[in-house]
């Protein structure tokens, strides 16, 4: 049986697609979760907006895979989270005021990782039922990202002059060949071989680690530092994998659905495993100038 697809449908609307029977099809992309509405990051899923969590000013963010929960750094050094409604101090002491050094979350929404004092990182569930745990020890500390099989983290230097993964499973960290300025990663393949980053053109183009709204999204294998362009057409804007293999790749868009008279809208371009179109979605126009953090299948 051939893949059907709806080509330009709107976030949280009923995405209709069929696959042979012999493979699972793919849950359909119920919303996502945005930074960048005042000091709160922000929910759109069916339809409807609501408020995941209030930070506070501060730019250490970062919102769980199945868009619940949120978890951020204080700038006087406090990890929290949000959880069921309620707000959670799991971990004081941290090093405040640096931008750039973001916690991340587990694909399960279960564990938060932060880079600690010493350029250890750790990792702390979310309900605070246990200690924080070391995985290691990594000069990328800046803008952390974790592989769904939990066994890789990848980070940039606070002076965005290389790449790094940590093995958790081992505690070592390696750089990554070839990337010699980076500014952003954004995440990690389901397997930690390949990242998707954020290149400038040097280093005075690196910025002051703050989370970017929009970037040029760059593949990078993680053995050989080889590059790849994200293979959607446009202006790429942002790109991230889901825990399943798939890639999301943000779009500028040029017009709503009703054509190019109506307000513009980003678009998801969602790409298989094998790097083929599957999906495209249209973006609230609410959204089109906030950061993407998560799409939520």
């Amino acid at each position: 049986m051939k893949t059907h697809i709806v080509i330009g449908a709107a976030l949280g609307a009923a995405l209709v697609f069929s696959t042979a029977a012999s493979a699972a099809p793919a849950p359909d992309l119920s919303g996502a979760v945005y930074a960048g509405f005042g000091h709160q990051l922000t929910r759109y899923a069916n339809g409807e907006w609501s408020t995941l969590a209030r930070i506070g000013a501060t730019q250490r963010f970062a919102a769980s895979p199945d868009g619940t929960k949120a978890a951020w750094v204080t700038d006087g050094g406090d990890l929290q989270v949000s959880l069921n409604g309620r707000t959670t101090t799991l971990v004081r002491g941290l090093r405040g005021g640096t931008p750039c050094m973001t916690p991340v979350w587990s694909s399960d929404s279960a564990r938060v990782a932060y880079p600690a004092r010493g350029d250890r990182i750790m990792a702390v569930k979310a309900d605070g039922s246990a200690a924080p745990r070391k995985l290691g020890t990594s000069k990328g500390v800046c803008h952390l990202a974790w592989s769904a099989d939990g066994r890789y983290l990848a980070g940039h230097t606070g002076q965005g002059d290389g790449l790094y993964r940590l093995d958790a499973k081992t505690g070592r960290s390696t750089q990554v060949k070839g990337v010699r300025y980076v500014n952003h990663v954004q995440s990690l393949s389901p397997d930690g071989s390949k990242a998707i980053i954020a290149v400038p053109d040097g280093p005075d183009e690196v910025g002051d680690g703050t989370w970017p709204s929009t970037f040029t999204p760059v593949v990078v294998d993680m053995a050989t530092g080889k590059r790849q362009r994200v293979p959607v057409k446009g202006r790429r804007l942002g790109a991230f994998y889901l825990r399943d293999g798939r890639l999301v790749a943000r779009t500028a868009g040029t017009g709503g659905q009703s054509g190019a008279a109506a307000p513009a809208r980003n678009v998801l371009v969602v790409l298989d495993s094998a790097g083929r179109p599957v999906q495209r979605i249209d973006e609230p126009t609410r959204a089109r100038k906030h950061a993407l953090l998560q799409v939520l299948p």
